[in-house]
């Protein structure tokens, strides 16, 4: 998952928790939660609904929700 984050947003030295949220990190605006939500689900073979999208608040509420997913 951190690679995804390394990628979406061009930073190497990005390391993600479960308690991370936008405001940790750079350039993590509206428009990049988009392509993150997007590389996620091609990573992982998912597809998120709106309304889950809605719903992150952190890194965890995303991972929970891959979880969930994949199992």
């Amino acid at each position: 998952m951190n690679e995804v984050f390394c990628q979406v947003f061009d930073d190497e030295d990005i390391r993600i928790t479960p308690a991370t949220t936008a405001d940790d990190i750079d350039g993590w605006d509206s428009l990049s939660h988009v392509n993150l939500i997007v590389a996620v689900e091609s990573t992982f073979g998912i597809r998120f609904s709106q309304k889950e999208v809605l719903t992150f608040k952190n890194v965890g509420d995303l991972l929970a929700c891959i979880a969930s997913k994949v199992q």
